[in-house]
């Protein structure tokens, strides 16, 4: 059916009013909620890394588009502009909803009631339109316009694509410190009173979660997964006459280790009796240890020679048999104090790790303390920020002012690296950080930043330290114990995924 140029003219006015409403609704949503705006970008999983450049490009594009459609001159450069737009925020939500790693929060206004499939009905809706405007606007050209169209439509669709995925490669190897939230990859579950904040975690195995006590060194509290029920245990020491000052347990079981680097000493022994025999006993002191193996301890302690932290191997085979492994951990300006930093081992991957925690890396080596890379967090610290001074009387090394603070506490499971970071990332709200902790989950295998989760404080209280179990995160918030049921988001990133 033919039209007449006035009907012609009314649905081509019709279109370019209705596209001048959306354009304008949308670009003024933006900028008046424009720190909002630019939260949910960074929050993409396709433009999380250009989320800073975008949230000005988007909303600017959709005004001067508007202005082009006011002109009849400059209308015809409006349509294949709007088309394009239109072409490429359809080409957004169907990567989002076919290949993102999570679906974000929907965008604000009158929109946000939408789901991501009616928006894209939505989309589909307004490019149709912008299309039949473009072949009523002097449709004896329409031939070009084709050709046109084709290879706009191609342009916009490329151009998402290549944005995704250079985003997903910055977002995972070059990030620039935006996290990305899943929804709720993190559910609390269950809590258990203490009753104490003297608790922490010797280790889990089997559906069950230790913990040891400050106040009572040679207690251990053994708690089922459920929360439901608990046992206390009392080791028994085949010899107490040593000058005990800081003793520590750690359980991979079937054994557990009581030990105290400052006499330094080591005792063995079965979870099934809890009686522990000394092993071993004399140098090197040391501050921090875990066992990989039956065997084997790794440990961390101050070398005689260099003055600095350094990494070791005990073997409880032949206690003559020690190892040292002085380049794993890099000085940057007192060897102690920038060095600082928690060891960790993940008995699944058989992999010991090292997390710093005034800068943004960690170092990865095998059991035997074999170097196999050095990764980094998503923050840019990468030198700690620290003021070292030493007492020329005494030539003590103190900290002149308190450290700038990077990865608070971390635990390894299953190939995943998790850390509680202690600084903001972009766009993120300080209020979250007054009231949560947030904990950035890295794969181990591929070096790959994931996502980051939120756990919110409990009675005004922050998460002190975690531990992994399962499919359940444990944390020690105050005198509580609060299990968090890990969602596929996270699990499906283990070696061996266990099923939900």
């Amino acid at each position: 059916m033919k039209l007449s140029a006035t009907t012609k003219s009314i649905f081509l006015n019709s279109i370019c009013l209705l596209y001048i409403l959306l354009f304008v609704y949308a670009a003024v949503s933006k900028l008046l909620d424009f720190e909002n705006f630019q939260v949910q970008l960074g929050q993409s999983p396709l433009l999380s890394s250009f989320a800073g450049s975008v949230a000005y490009v988007v909303p600017t594009l959709e005004l001067i588009i508007c202005c082009f459609l006011l002109s009849s001159r400059w209308r015809i450069i409006g349509l294949f502009a709007a088309y394009g737009l239109m072409v490429m925020f359809t080409a957004y939500i169907y990567i989002i909803l076919n290949y993102s790693s999570f679906i974000p929060c929907s965008c604000g206004g009158i929109l946000e009631d939408l789901s991501w499939n009616q928006h894209m009905f939505f989309n589909g809706v307004f490019i149709v339109l912008s299309v039949m405007a473009i072949l009523l606007n002097n449709p004896e050209q329409n031939g070009k316009k084709y050709i046109l169209l084709g290879i706009g439509g191609f342009f916009s669709i490329g151009l998402i694509a290549t944005l995704f995925y250079m985003s997903e490669n910055i977002m995972h190897h070059h990030n620039n410190f935006t996290r990305r939230f899943p929804h709720f990859p993190a559910v609390m579950d269950k809590e258990m009173d203490l009753q104490s904040d003297s608790y922490y975690f010797a280790g889990s195995d089997n559906g069950k979660i230790y913990l040891g006590n400050y106040t009572a060194p040679l207690q251990i509290l053994e708690i089922d997964s459920t929360l439901k029920t608990k046992t206390i245990h009392r080791i028994k020491l085949d010899r107490m006459n040593l000058p005990f000052t800081a003793i520590q347990i750690k359980i991979l079981a079937p054994y557990f280790y009581v030990v105290d680097g400052n006499v330094p000493c080591v005792f063995k022994g079965k979870i099934s009796n809890w009686k522990a025999s000394y092993v071993m006993r004399g140098d090197p002191y040391f501050s921090q240890f875990v066992p990989t193996d039956s065997s084997k301890i790794a440990f961390r302690t101050i070398l005689k020679k260099t003055k600095t932290n350094t990494l070791g191997l005990f073997n409880l085979k032949d206690t003559t048999a020690i190892k040292f492994e002085p380049k794993l951990i890099q000085k940057q300006i007192d060897g102690v104090f920038d060095t600082d930093g928690q060891t960790l081992y993940d008995n699944q991957s058989k992999r010991l790790v090292y997390v710093y925690t005034y800068r943004n890396q960690f170092i990865v080596a095998d059991a035997n303390l074999k170097f196999q890379y050095r990764g980094n967090t998503i923050d840019t610290t990468a030198h700690a920020k620290l003021k070292v001074v030493t007492i020329s009387s005494s030539g003590e090394t103190k900290l002149a002012a308190p450290p700038l603070l990077v990865n608070k506490t971390s635990a390894v499971h299953n190939n995943l690296l998790f850390v509680a970071s202690n600084l903001p990332g972009k766009y993120e709200s300080l209020l979250m950080w007054k009231k949560a902790s947030i904990i950035d989950l890295y794969n181990l295998d591929n070096r790959a930043y994931l996502l980051s989760f939120y756990i919110y404080d409990n009675d005004n209280k922050k998460m002190r330290s975690f531990c992994l179990e399962g499919n359940y995160l444990y944390a020690l918030i105050g005198e509580k114990l609060i299990s968090y049921k890990l969602r596929k988001s996270v699990t499906k990133n283990y070696q061996n995924e266990i099923i939900l």
